[in-house]
């Protein structure tokens, strides 16, 4: 056979070789991400800082204790905006996509367990925000400039806690649950949160950014 068929022949080969590794690539790469966003939502993170106590002049004596201020924060939010940052728009909604459904029918990997009778959960609102939250974040990672990835940041916090929280109202209204149980819900599950979501999440896109080059260049 002479060099000049058995060179083409050889990149033939090298291109199928490619289409057989890269999907399979992507499939580990979807499932750990998964995974990801199962363990997530079991972590508890005890978030404490300073702060300046809006009563500070009315303390008599006070403590250290009184300068510091405790949260307790699940890092799930900010985990899915990573995963958006790592794989973009179409890996990350199908790894949202395979945990939700996991969730519902396989494995209980939501906080509070799993099975098709969590959509009556008043928190599941928030995981089903996670699909059009990756797509809208995604659509603005489409570059990963500063303005993009805080932008993103902002609006897939944003997308969850308010599906979320109208989700939780519709539930809510259906059990005639109060007025009471609504704001106290909002102020527990949302509320501060969606501070700390916001600056978690912009931190790990910053994080994700990289790894998202690192991707495309072991997918080339």
């Amino acid at each position: 056979m002479t060099q000049e068929v058995l060179i083409p022949k050889m990149k033939r080969l090298d291109k199928n070789q490619r289409r057989i590794k890269i999907p399979m690539l992507n499939f580990v790469i979807v499932a750990f991400c998964t995974l990801l966003i199962a363990a997530a939502s079991f972590i508890d993170l005890n978030i404490k800082h300073f702060i300046l106590p809006i009563s500070i002049f009315s303390i008599k004596n006070p403590t250290f204790d009184d300068f510091v201020f405790g949260f307790h924060l699940i890092p799930q939010i900010p985990v899915v905006m990573f995963v958006c940052a790592v794989l973009g728009r179409k890996m990350a909604l199908t790894s949202v996509i395979l945990y939700i459904l996991a969730g519902l029918f396989f494995v209980p990997v939501f906080g509070l367990g799993g099975g098709i009778k969590y959509i009556f959960e008043y928190g599941f609102g928030y995981i089903l925000a996670y699909i059009p939250a990756v797509v809208f974040a995604g659509l603005l990672l489409k570059k990963y400039t500063f303005s993009r990835m805080l932008g993103a940041a902002f609006t897939g916090v944003l997308t969850i806690h308010i599906i979320g929280i109208l989700y939780m109202i519709i539930l809510a209204l259906l059990k005639h649950a109060g007025a009471d149980f609504i704001g106290g819900w909002i102020a527990a599950q949302s509320g501060l949160k969606i501070v700390y979501d916001i600056i978690a999440s912009f931190l790990l896109i910053l994080i994700g950014k990289y790894l998202h080059s690192g991707l495309e260049f072991i997918l080339k």
